[in-house]
């Protein structure tokens, strides 16, 4: 793979994008969503995100410059240390990380419980007075336990914690991965789980993050189950499937498609671009995929 020349990428955002159009929907747009299109000629019928960690071989700082320029509206999977970048540069942290232990040890084992319950209780007061909502957390890892076993104890995990999210207007959002590909023995593997689990809290203050990729590998039917579930969804991330790369020909998703579908169930939140780029101007493919979700 060529060398990626961080200097050359970050001047050619300097260019605004061709304008691709306008679409009519309900509500003005703010100053600053006008501004906006007006330099990238996005649309922003769906607010877009990009996860920090698949562009880590640039700063912080070069990313939200670049996300900046691209139209971008905020970073995915940064904690406290970041945030005060983000906000120099008038980006959102549309989700939050930082209080899990990692995404095998999660809240299915009664185990973590109290290390998981210690460590969210103090960063829901962070997220809250930073001014953000969303806060990631995990089912962790089966490790034997049947889908039933799993769900009462990630509900018996959480419970304690909602009081505190409401509290503090922040959602607890459990991220849905595949357990075929990338994440063996994972718990919140489909949809159907992740909605149980949901109902079983019946708070407004639990939800999924449905990432299409994952959800592509383990159960498929994208578009049916995101429409049918949107209710307990917060969140969405995209990439290239199979793969993970990017959105583009090799790949078997549609994502204009899917943001429509999206877009029509009344979604309000972030669809983060969360694909690791195979091309050498990494850039140029983040905003591909930018312009390609753009509905």
């Amino acid at each position: 793979m060529a060398v990626w020349n961080r200097r050359a990428a970050l001047k050619g955002l300097l260019t605004s994008t061709a304008a691709v159009g306008a679409l009519g929907v309900a509500g003005a747009c703010t100053p600053d969503e006008k501004q906006t299109e007006k330099q990238t000629g996005l649309k922003n019928n769906i607010k877009q995100s990009v996860c920090r960690w698949c562009f880590s071989d640039l700063s912080v700082e070069q990313l939200c410059i670049a996300a900046k320029e691209m139209g971008i509206r905020g970073i995915d999977l940064v904690g406290p240390a970041d945030w005060p970048t983000l906000k120099k540069y008038g980006l959102d942290s549309p989700m939050c990380n930082g209080a899990e232990i990692n995404l095998t040890d999660g809240f299915n084992d009664p185990r973590y419980h109290a290390q998981l319950q210690k460590q969210y209780a103090a960063m829901i007061p962070r997220v809250a007075e930073a001014g953000y909502t969303n806060l990631i957390c995990f089912s962790g890892s089966r490790r034997g336990m049947s889908d039933a076993t799993g769900l009462e104890n990630c509900a018996k995990g959480l419970q304690p914690l909602l009081k505190l999210a409401e509290k503090h207007k922040v959602v607890l959002v459990m991220e849905l991965l595949n357990s075929k590909i990338d994440h063996k023995d994972y718990q919140c593997d489909h949809t159907a789980w992740g909605v149980a689990l949901a109902k079983k809290l019946g708070s407004e203050h639990f939800k999924l993050l449905y990432d299409i990729y994952h959800m592509q590998i383990n159960e498929g039917d994208v578009i049916r189950t995101l429409t049918e579930h949107h209710n307990y969804i917060a969140h969405y991330h995209t990439a290239g499937v199979p793969g993970r790369h990017e959105l583009d020909e090799t790949q078997e998703l549609n994502y204009p498609a899917i943001m429509r579908a999206i877009l029509a169930t009344g979604f309000k939140g972030y669809v983060a671009q969360e694909f690791m780029p195979t091309k050498p101007d990494k850039l140029a493919s983040l905003r591909q995929a930018v312009q390609l979700c753009d509905v």
